[in-house]
């Protein structure tokens, strides 16, 4: 049978308080006519947990990974249903307020009940109320998500967004590394303004030094995954960057764009990533990448998306009036292949614009130093085709195409502009072969795999 629901609640010691947890659980659920589950996660020796789960129609788990995150990731691996829900067994989060997460459920893939925002509140000693807000501030701005209470565990999972990632935490901060590694594969996330009570039997299972000392490996792991070029949203936050010297890069490379497609009509952003760029690019126009996790983030740009490679792109001969392919030939092996296939797609008389670094300029070798010093695991250390503009305006003209216009971002950043020469028609005068941009109803008639706003929440439930 399907579950819709699967609720995951680990529990220790928590014998009196699923007595009082689970009838009501129960009478929440079938009141929103979904099928669910029930999960509790314990240890074996726990036979007060153990016996109250059983009682009230729950499936026991056995723990046999340590910590509060072994206890998550043992009821992730069992969970059967489309959404994933994580609750405490102490009573502090009311089963009431199930529905309310489960009425958000298509605003993103991770629900997060939060304290922390206008409507939330937290019932608890000043101490630890303190202790709670330093530690999501360190988290958020630390790590540069949008999110208040990213320590909150009454979470609503989609399943497709817990598959196929491995946790390293085994404790507490789990939860942190649960929303970092979601919103680095593109995944949204949201919160819903929560009341949170204090438990009613029992003490809390947290200790403060050994659980500080786990946050601070956990918060150093997760930076590095943040602010590496695999993190999904990697472009549009190096837009607003700290960094003023990858600020102004970002913004430099948007505004010589931006003008240079501008006024061509439909576009195509090959490896268009998650930059800014694609919010900028007029209607009609589509953004390809070979990575999910991109155009899993840049749903927010409102634009069709298409995942495929540059080698062999899903589209007709001159479906396109201009293509953008930016920071993109300097990451892939120097095959001819890949200029043949961006030329291909641009249709006679229409402008290619293509960017890359120009490796003839000493202005750019020391950049690039620079960059990968200060900048690890940036795009310095990714660059494995090295081009010059001589080189490229050699390779675009032998496949028809004249150079227009040649920008640089700081001497070392090339941004070049190409017009595809017209062919000769059979009549003997210059014209241009019939060939219409694909919009995104036309996507399916190429095999390629849409990802638009509204196609990829059904592929990926």
């Amino acid at each position: 049978m399907d579950v819709d629901l699967t609720i995951v609640i680990p529990a220790l010691n928590e014998g009196p308080n699923l007595e009082l947890l689970l009838p009501d659980l129960k009478a929440v659920l079938n009141g929103i006519g979904i099928s669910w589950e029930v999960l509790i996660v314990t240890r074996e020796h726990d036979i007060g947990t153990r016996g109250a789960a059983e009682r009230g129609g729950a499936r026991v788990l056995n723990q046999t990974e340590p910590g509060y995150g072994g206890a998550v990731i043992c009821g992730f691996a069992a969970a059967r249903g489309r959404y994933v829900m994580t609750m405490d067994a102490d009573l502090s989060h009311p089963p009431t307020f199930i529905k309310d997460m489960w009425d958000k459920r298509d605003q993103a893939e991770v629900i997060v009940a939060s304290r922390y925002v206008p409507g939330g509140s937290a019932d608890m000693p000043w101490t630890r109320y303190i202790l709670s807000r330093v530690l999501n501030m360190f988290f958020c701005r630390g790590l540069g998500l949008r999110i208040h209470d990213i320590s909150s565990g009454y979470r609503l999972y989609r399943k497709s967004a817990l598959d196929g990632q491995k946790f390293r935490a085994h404790d507490f901060d789990i939860l942190q590394e649960i929303l970092v590694r979601a919103h680095a594969e593109g995944w949204r996330l949201a919160e819903v303004p929560f009341v949170y009570k204090p438990r009613v039997h029992g003490s809390s299972h947290a200790r403060l030094f050994k659980f500080g000392l786990a946050y601070l490996r956990t918060f150093w792991s997760l930076w590095g995954l943040r602010n590496s070029i695999m993190a999904a949203d990697y472009d549009d936050r190096a837009y607003d960057s700290a960094i003023p010297l990858q600020r102004y890069w970002q913004r430099s490379r948007y505004r010589y764009v931006t003008r240079m497609i501008g006024g061509e009509g439909e576009v195509l952003d090959v490896g268009c990533g998650s930059s800014r760029v694609i919010g900028a690019l007029p209607e009609g126009s589509i953004g390809l990448d070979i990575l999910i996790r991109k155009l899993r983030y840049s749903r927010k740009f409102s634009r069709p998306l298409v995942q495929g490679s540059a080698f062999g792109l899903p589209f007709a001969d001159q479906s396109f009036s201009c293509v953008l392919c930016s920071q993109v030939i300097e990451h892939v092996p120097k095959d001819p292949l890949v200029l043949d296939e961006i030329c291909r797609v641009v249709r006679d008389g229409g402008r290619l614009v293509l960017g890359t670094p120009d490796y003839s300029r000493w202005e750019w070798l020391l950049t690039e130093r620079l960059y990968g010093f200060f900048k690890p695991g940036g795009y310095a250390d990714e660059h494995i085709a090295h081009y010059t503009r001589e080189e490229l305006t050699r390779l675009l003209a032998e496949r028809g195409f004249a150079l227009d216009e040649t920008r640089y971002i700081m001497r070392g950043e090339l941004i070049l502009a190409f017009r595809k020469r017209l062919r000769a028609s059979t009549n003997g005068t210059p014209g241009v072969e019939k060939a219409g941009g694909l919009s995104s109803g036309a996507l399916a008639a190429h095999n390629c795999h849409a990802v638009g706003p509204a196609v990829i929440q059904v592929r990926e439930r």
